[in-house]
């Protein structure tokens, strides 16, 4: 029981940075086509 649970706690931080730099990657996005709209309107 306690291997599992040593196993779980790496793969679920792993799993948390891999979900936060898919958030930084669609914030990035967004920001992109935001500054792309303000130029367009420029």
């Amino acid at each position: 029981m306690s291997l599992l649970v040593l196993l779980a706690g790496p793969l679920a931080f792993l799993s948390g940075c891999n979900t936060m730099e898919g958030l930084g990657q669609d914030t990035q996005e967004l920001g992109e086509s935001i500054e792309g709209e303000a130029q367009e309107h420029d």
